[in-house]
């Protein structure tokens, strides 16, 4: 995959993950239920919605890091050991700052 089908995919994911933001934001900020047991439930439905938030906004800033290298032209760089990563490792995960060895030795 060429550096330029790389950055639309990376931008088509980073806008998908934008508009769900904002859905759990509008979702998140809807006055809660007078009920008791609507509000128990709601709460429950919010921290789902939360931490999903938080897991898509860790994904937006990998994404903005991985577009910030590609202007820098240093993506598909490990960033930890120089070499170059590999173009399966970013089919899989195209904002990957790490070659599969540095981010294995990172894991454990």
């Amino acid at each position: 995959m060429d550096l330029s089908t790389r950055k639309q995919a990376l931008e088509a994911r980073r806008a998908e993950l934008t508009g769900h933001l904002s859905e759990v934001e509008h979702t998140l900020d809807a006055p809660m239920p007078k009920d008791w047991e609507d509000r128990a439930s709601e709460r429950q439905g919010d921290e789902v919605l939360e931490s999903l938030g938080n897991a898509e906004l860790d994904e937006l800033r990998r994404i903005d890091a991985a577009l910030g290298r590609i202007k820098a032209g240093t993506y598909g760089i490990c960033a930890s050991c120089g070499e170059m990563i590999s173009d399966a490792r970013l089919d899989l995960l195209p904002a990957a700052p790490l070659c599969k060895t540095c981010a294995a030795e990172g894991a454990g």
